[in-house]
């Protein structure tokens, strides 16, 4: 097996498992930069995904804590609407991919990594964006830091 040295990972691997819903305690935080929360609306935030499937892969959670889409009432469901079509703007201007995957991930058998908490994913691709890395070596390259990226939108939210 190839290993790809990857030291600053290690503060994660090493951290102890945290209690509680990680979208509740970082919107309650209010330390945007730090938690790299892109935008706050009314209804919901996004947030940078820590461990992205690729450059600019967002998450867009509702304030409201809930499993269920269904328990989201029409102003929280259109409220993540609008800011996922703003945030795809921002995105294609900033980054320029050639399409997005937008999507849910109810449940953990489709794929969610936290399952308590409904948040939309904004993925950002590029033809070729799948190369050999992933598929020979189980490595994904994201090629630009959470902090740059973060530092970028900021700057085009204004």
């Amino acid at each position: 097996m190839d290993k790809l040295w990857a030291p600053w990972r290690i503060k994660y691997v090493s951290q102890k498992k945290e209690l509680g819903c990680l979208f509740c305690k970082i919107a309650k935080q209010k330390k945007d930069k730090k938690n790299y929360i892109v935008l706050r609306s009314k209804y919901c935030f996004v947030v940078l995904n820590r461990f992205p499937y690729n450059n600019g892969h967002l998450l867009i959670a509702p304030y409201k804590h809930t499993a269920k889409l269904e328990q989201l009432n029409d102003e929280e469901t259109l409220g993540i609407y609008k800011i996922t079509i703003k945030m795809k703007k921002m995105i294609q201007k900033v980054l320029r991919p050639g399409g997005f995957n937008i999507g849910f991930n109810l449940g953990e058998v489709a794929g969610a990594g936290i399952t308590d908490h409904i948040h939309l994913h904004l993925v950002p691709r590029w033809r070729g964006d799948t190369n050999f890395m992933p598929v020979l070596s189980e490595t994904k390259i994201i090629s630009q830091s959470l902090g740059d990226l973060y530092d970028k939108l900021k700057k085009e939210k204004k």
